[in-house]
């Protein structure tokens, strides 16, 4: 790993800790992190790598709509999630 030093307008920075405050991350180092992550490698079609946050998030969505009757079964919960 490596550091590095980036240096923002204040504009930015504040925009930037509103969106930190907003969306769950640790901070803007983390924020910048993720932001250049998905410039890198945005030709893949989906990241693999899903935050703590990200998957009890899925697992909830997922529970809420077995409960509802939204799905009844792992083939069209699949389904539903590839369309």
């Amino acid at each position: 790993m490596q550091q590095i030093n980036l240096k923002l307008p204040d504009n930015l920075i504040e925009a930037a800790d509103r969106y930190v405050d907003n969306f769950g991350f640790r901070n803007i180092q983390e924020l910048a992190a993720e932001a250049i992550r998905e410039k890198v490698f945005e030709k893949n079609e989906y990241d693999e790598n899903f935050s703590k946050e990200e998957v009890e998030l899925v697992d909830s969505l997922i529970s809420m709509s077995i409960k509802k009757g939204d799905v009844v079964s792992e083939e069209e919960l699949n389904k539903v999630l590839l369309e």
